[in-house]
């Protein structure tokens, strides 16, 4: 088996190289070959290092994508996006690289298919962001997308190529939306969304924290281990089961930001919390006031897809996997 992974540089693709370095059968057969291309040239892990080939690309150069594909990887992970506050602030580089990237991904497939018969399996991250308001308060699988930002209109028009691309039989596609990843190791990044996790990460290792939004806002969260979950079972799924309805919302946990503080002090105690200083940021307030909170996940449970319950677990999960499960100042 032959895998690429599109956006190997980032946080979730690292954790999916390492979750493959760990089990070379994890997709279901033995992985022979492994592709992994960002614009940054990622790192594999040295127990890939064999069967890796790494390499620096920009899907929107012409030929790129292209040559990526010339070698029919039989499983493909498209993880690379700019994430949404960027996308929102430098309007042209979120439809170069979320919308025009993805579609130049696309055609290099449907344009090596036209060759010789080529039909890869496609994974495409996509976002909770593609819902907008008005939406109820618990969002179902049959519920529209309405996305009231620039990224989650890029990840809609993504997921719509994805669907049609699969109807024609280009590829086996699945969109996989994606909750909050939360908690997110390394530095915080332009996401909007990345205060979640900072006001975790951040006190339990005794460092300030700020809080841009009031303790009522309600989330939906998922942990890196599970997300790299979600990408490995989709890898392996029989996709006939989704029907033309391929893009699913994954499994989370619904959470305030209060109850996130109140497990920080469960888990890590009142010397974590008092590290968080309120500040609140009318900018990243109406951004994240436009996303929606909870959902029915059932049909991607029934599919096999599951995420933690409790946001207890999520910190521990953090501890263990980026901590070497010590925390504190």
């Amino acid at each position: 088996m032959h895998i690429l992974v599109v956006g190997a540089a980032g946080m979730i693709g690292g954790k999916l190289l390492d979750r493959i370095a760990g089990q070379l059968d994890v997709l279901g057969e033995p992985i022979e070959a492994l592709t992994i291309v960002d614009v940054i040239e990622p790192i594999p892990p040295a127990a890939l290092s064999d069967i890796a080939n790494c390499g620096q690309v920009d899907l929107v150069v012409p030929g790129a994508a292209e040559t990526l594909i010339a070698a029919r990887p039989d499983v493909i992970f498209h993880l690379a996006a700019v994430v949404s506050g960027e996308a929102e602030s430098d309007f042209d580089k979120g439809y170069r690289v979320n919308m025009d990237g993805t579609r130049a991904l696309f055609e290099a497939i449907r344009k090596e298919g036209q060759k010789a018969p080529y039909v890869p399996r496609l994974v495409f991250a996509s976002s909770v962001a593609v819902f907008g308001a008005p939406f109820p308060e618990r969002i179902g699988d049959e519920f529209f997308t309405t996305p009231l930002t620039s990224y989650g209109t890029q990840k809609a028009i993504a997921e719509l190529l994805l669907a049609d691309y699969s109807r024609r039989g280009i590829f086996d596609g699945i969109g996989i939306r994606l909750p909050t990843i939360c908690i997110r190791p390394g530095a915080p990044n332009k996401a909007a969304s990345s205060f979640f996790s900072n006001i975790l990460r951040e006190p339990l290792v005794g460092k300030e924290a700020i809080l841009p939004v009031d303790v009522n806002v309600r989330h939906w969260f998922a942990s890196p281990r599970s997300a790299v979950g979600f990408f490995v079972h989709a890898a392996r799924l029989d996709l006939s089961l989704l029907g033309t309805r391929r893009n699913l919302m994954m499994p989370g946990l619904c959470a305030m930001v209060g109850e996130q503080l109140a497990a920080l002090e469960r888990v890590a105690g009142a010397r974590a919390t008092a590290l968080i200083r309120r500040q609140p940021d009318p900018v990243v307030q109406k951004i994240v006031s436009g996303w929606p909170s909870d959902f029915d996940t059932e049909r991607a449970r029934a599919l096999g897809f599951a995420a933690e319950t409790s946001f207890d677990d999520i910190i521990r999960i953090h501890i263990e996997d980026e901590l070497d499960g010590m925390f504190g100042g």
